[in-house]
């Protein structure tokens, strides 16, 4: 059985500036980012206790580096959270500042 079993999605709310991931239905949790030039930084990631366990927040960071990338955008991981996923996905260090990308 997989960690996830549940229908999940990831949608780019552009109005509220975040990332937001689905659970039945339900709004589980959200990468927030502020877009500056080309660069995307990401400032704060949650996802709501209910949801914990679940595996939703490596998803939402996937759904979310690679929607960055397919935008041929910069990632600036300021959230700790973003960060640390990055940290443990090099194959993106490519697109992200301070790693593939030096300033």
């Amino acid at each position: 059985m997989s960690e996830q079993t549940t229908p999940s999605s990831v949608v780019r709310n552009d109005a509220q500036l975040r990332y937001e991931i689905w659970y039945q239905d339900k709004l589980a949790g959200f990468a927030e980012y502020r877009e500056r030039e080309n660069d995307t930084v990401f400032i704060h990631t949650e996802v709501d206790t209910e949801y914990a366990g679940k595996g939703l927040g490596g998803v939402l960071a996937k759904a979310a580096i690679e929607d960055v990338i397919a935008r041929e955008r910069t990632i600036v991981p300021r959230c700790p959270f973003i960060k640390s996923w990055l940290d443990k996905h090099p194959e993106y260090d490519d697109h992200v500042v301070g790693k593939g990308i030096q300033r």
